[in-house]
């Protein structure tokens, strides 16, 4: 049968312990143990099942990490108070000082900085590349390098990975292939085509409120535990840790994913082929026109669509900001950084969400100051709503 990402979250059952149909939250920060011994067996990672001390785990946060792994597809997950937490742990428990790291030229602004001005403190170095390119991306490996680092979508050029293709560089040179798969959970399966570890920023379509920051690491059994060991796991040690409250939150949000995934990606197909009928630039991964279309169709779980993002080319940004704050204002969506929200958000990346990328490097990956990035919401009359941006487009001269 095949492997359908939301089936394997609706196929869980957690009970609360009084019979409730969802489970009991876990409002504890530390555990108690019937003996002594116990203690010491979990402290060293022996004790199956036994809590210690809720900055290792929670049954609250192990709920969640056990559907998110069922939903990528991988043997176990670790949940974290945000995508960055999620993120940094990962690679710092893969790369030592002196080791390589080859990331896609265009990620999240966050995760660029990070590879760009603070693992060199660390001793670890990164080349940015284009990564749909796997030529350029294998000349740029070294005998150092330990990861190969990409976003399935990226933010916010919405370029497409290659996942197998680059799960076989991975596996020539014996790398870790890592995916922030934060744009197009249920989408895409990034474990199932080939990559090692899988992230996601929950804080977007998964818990898809807005009103809670976490994140989330999908890998084996061995990887997760690493992460978690109390003497050098990088999660344990850095305390990124997700509240049981949040957690519990997050989990009921998650049961209604395949849902909203397959309104956003309904509603964003809609306007990205009117866009671009008006003769708008426009972006998105489910017209023809995007250059990985064919890449992303045979990725897919085509039941959820092409995902909920696009971005638009209005030319400058004073244009931008002008068109932004009048949607805004027709309540068509909020200028706002962040997505998956149930209404639609846009932003200027260029000068919000990857402003840490310097302007020479923003302009040489295509990221122009007229870019709009746009999280589709969960509109239920779409004609309705392009009706109205196309009256808001025309009142500031982009159409």
């Amino acid at each position: 049968m095949k492997f359908n990402p939301a089936d394997q979250i609706q196929d869980l059952q957690y009970f609360g312990e009084f019979g409730g149909v969802n489970p009991s939250i876990s409002d504890s920060s530390t555990y108690t143990f019937l003996s002594a011994k116990t203690m010491f067996d979990t402290f060293e990672g022996n004790a199956d099942g036994c809590y210690l001390y809720s900055r290792h785990s929670s049954p609250s946060n192990l709920y969640l990490g056990e559907a998110l792994a069922a939903m990528e597809g991988t043997e176990t997950a670790n949940v974290a108070a945000s995508g960055m937490g999620a993120i940094t742990p990962v690679l710092l428990q893969l790369c030592n000082a002196g080791d390589h790291i080859v990331s896609s030229r265009t990620i999240y602004g966050g995760t660029y900085a990070f590879l760009k001005n603070f693992t060199p403190k660390l001793g670890i170095a990164t080349s940015f590349v284009d990564i749909t390119k796997l030529d350029v991306v294998e000349k740029a490996i070294t005998e150092n390098t330990k990861v190969l680092y990409c976003e399935s979508v990226s933010n916010p050029l919405l370029e497409v990975a290659d996942i197998k293709g680059l799960a076989a560089l991975a596996k020539k040179y014996n790398l870790k292939l890592v995916v922030d798969n934060t744009f197009s959970p249920l989408s895409i399966s990034p474990a199932k085509l080939g990559a090692d570890i899988v992230c996601h920023s929950l804080t977007k379509f998964i818990n898809g409120s807005s009103d809670t920051v976490g994140g989330v690491v999908c890998g084996t059994q061995e990887f997760i535990n690493d992460l978690r060991n109390v003497n050098d796991g990088a999660c344990m040690l850095l305390g990124a840790t997700m509240d049981s409250l949040r957690a519990a939150s997050v989990l009921k949000n998650l049961r209604t994913l395949h849902i909203r995934i397959k309104q956003h990606s309904n509603n964003a197909m809609y306007l990205a082929s009117k866009f671009e009928k008006e003769g708008l630039k426009t972006v998105y991964p489910g017209l023809a026109s995007h250059p990985s279309h064919k890449l992303f169709s045979n990725m897919m779980n085509a039941e959820y669509g092409f995902g909920g993002m696009l971005t638009l080319d209005v030319g400058s940004l004073e244009k931008a900001n002008e068109l932004m704050e009048l949607m805004q204002h027709k309540n068509l969506g909020y200028l706002a950084v962040s997505l998956g929200f149930y209404k639609t958000l846009f932003s200027a990346p260029g000068s919000s969400t990857s402003s840490e990328i310097p302007e020479e490097e923003q302009k040489e990956m295509g990221l122009s100051d007229g870019l709009i990035r746009f999280s589709i919401g969960l509109d239920n009359d779409i004609e309705r709503t392009f009706q109205m941006m196309k009256t808001c487009m025309k009142e500031v001269g982009v159409l």
